[in-house]
């Protein structure tokens, strides 16, 4: 049991930084071939930071563990929303604006698709194609705005190159290289680690996959996402905090499950089809209120979206 443990820890510290340095090597490398920025925010950091879910998923799909892919997303979206905002709000008041309203009505949108299919489900290559048609759109809906936007304030490139995360102007050749094969060798690796933790903890427990996916699983892979928004909420930067969390969620859904289904057909387990995609929705459309209004998550509130994880939780195991 503690060696399982251990593997768990060791797979989410190897995905963390086997990310981050897939990243950095990714966005620096595209910068130097003359790839504009704009581009490189919208696919190349937003694939990267995805890649450990993406990895974690495809590696419990090909273990023959489906219901842990599928507990691991579903899980990432209600953790991204309860926790990821939750804890950051119990520090600073994570502020929230309106001009976000565009995305999360295209998150409640890709979360009502994904239910639909999860009822025609098992979820299959055909699923997947319709999700990742999804995502195409949506990527090509996010770089029209975003172009039309640096157009009309005349953004410099300089300064969007300096915003873009991971991005050093002058990074060596060689130690873009040396991020790539990081990244590219300790992804694969930590999430075979944390997939055969995570599967035996659940045999020996007696829970199921899609248990452990939704919890230990979820709340693992969703640590990068909790660490950015609470770098943004102490800096006060509504878009980055926010826009973190709803940008996530969306490529879990369309990006993540999309790839999983190519890989092999996914069941939908009873108990997700029947509680934890609804809660998954009812998280998501409390962001709505926030968001709608305008008005800060404050600690009030960062509590009672904790509080609401933790009875989710208690559910689960009960």
């Amino acid at each position: 049991m503690l060696m399982d443990f251990a593997m768990i820890i060791a797979g989410l510290v190897i995905l963390l930084l086997a990310g981050d340095a897939l990243v950095k090597g990714a966005v620096n490398l595209s910068l130097r071939l003359g790839v504009p920025v704009l581009i490189v925010g919208l696919t190349v950091v937003a694939f990267g930071t995805s890649a450990p879910e993406l990895l974690v998923t495809v590696e419990a799909v090909l273990g023959d563990a489906p219901a842990l892919a599928l507990g691991n997303v579903v899980g990432s979206n209600t953790a991204n929303i309860l926790l990821v905002l939750g804890v950051p709000a119990m520090i600073a008041a994570v502020p929230v604006s309106r001009s976000l309203m565009h995305d999360f009505l295209m998150m409640m949108a890709a979360t009502a698709a994904f239910i639909v299919l999860a009822f025609l489900g098992p979820l299959t290559w055909i699923h997947g194609v319709l999700l990742l048609t999804g995502l195409t759109l949506m990527l090509w809906n996010s770089y029209s705005r975003a172009r039309a936007h640096r157009n009309g304030v005349n953004k410099l490139v300089d300064a969007d190159t300096l915003e873009l995360e991971g991005a050093e102007p002058n990074m060596p050749g060689l130690k873009i290289a040396l991020f790539l094969v990081g990244g590219i060798v300790g992804l694969p690796l930590g999430a075979r680690l944390l997939v055969d933790g995570s599967v035996s903890v659940a045999t020996y427990l007696g829970v199921s996959d899609a248990v452990i996916g939704l919890t230990l699983v979820a709340i693992g892979t969703s640590l990068p996402e909790l660490a950015t928004t609470i770098a943004a909420a102490l800096r006060r930067e509504a878009g980055v905090a926010m826009g973190n969390v709803i940008g996530s969620n969306l490529f879990n859904l369309l990006f993540i499950m999309g790839i999983a289904t190519l890989i092999g057909p996914i069941p939908v387990p009873p108990q997700i089809l029947q509680f934890d995609l609804w809660v998954m929705a009812g998280s998501s459309a409390l962001l709505g209120v926030f968001v709608y209004t305008g008005r800060s998550i404050g600690k009030v509130a960062g509590l009672g979206l904790i509080l609401l994880y933790v009875l989710y939780v208690f559910q689960l195991f009960h």
